[in-house]
């Protein structure tokens, strides 16, 4: 079943000569289930595809269809509650509200929506996520590692289409690197949950079980490896 689809996307910033194209031209299909990685140097674009696929940007021109819809027909306030429905978003930075508990900040996404959670769902991430006796603390008191779980947490809680983590690693020391990967890579088996990861990274992406390059803003290379 096909979860996303990209239908010759490109992104253009600035006009006349000072016209930059971030993305030129993306065709792209994932499927259910999948583990993709995207690399690419610094300023190939894949950030940006990111954004156009979480709706929190549009593309200059093309389609993208996430879960059968049309990201390119939602107005601001239709897009921010498809994206907390139905994409998980983590960046390197946690995002996590300071103020909030663990637990608090992991559910924030039911609650805006006025669902109650599963709790047996709920104890199964947390579990697996390895922070089951973190939930009444506050982000200020966990490692940087902790932060990432509990983001990783809250961007599952509704079960979303798809999840994209933006350099997820980027601020974690090697060990806690693996840990996290290790986390999505069970996040994608254990509850069959899209993952599609951007990284700079070689190591990190050799974990992903597909690797699309993009360079110049064009996907250069596709390759599965299992």
């Amino acid at each position: 079943m096909e979860i996303l689809k990209c239908e010759e996307v490109k992104k253009v910033y600035g006009a006349g000569s000072n016209q930059v194209a971030a993305l030129n031209g993306v065709d792209l299909s994932v499927s259910k289930g999948e583990f993709v990685a995207v690399v690419g140097a610094s300023g190939s674009g894949k950030s940006t595809l990111l954004h156009i696929l979480g709706s929190v940007d549009k593309p200059t021109s093309g389609t993208v269809i996430v879960d059968g819809t049309d990201l390119s027909k939602l107005n601001p306030t239709q897009a921010a509650i498809f994206r907390r429905r139905k994409v998980g978003l983590v960046y390197q930075f946690y995002n996590l509200i300071p103020t909030l508990t663990v637990k608090k900040n992991i559910l924030l996404p039911l609650a805006l929506d006025k669902r109650k959670p599963n709790k047996d769902y709920f104890e199964k991430i947390v579990t697996s996520l390895g922070i089951s006796d973190k939930l009444e603390a506050l982000p200020g008191q966990l490692s940087g590692g902790q932060q990432q779980r509990a983001a990783i947490a809250r961007s599952l809680i509704y079960r979303p289409a798809l999840f994209l983590a933006d350099e997820p690693t980027g601020n974690l020391d090697q060990k806690n690197s693996k840990e996290i990967i290790d986390m999505l890579k069970l996040s994608n088996r254990s509850l069959e949950q899209t993952v599609l990861l951007i990284t700079h990274d070689e190591k990190v992406a050799l974990e992903a079980e597909r690797i699309i390059t993009i360079e110049d803003g064009r996907i250069i290379r596709d390759e599965r490896r299992r």
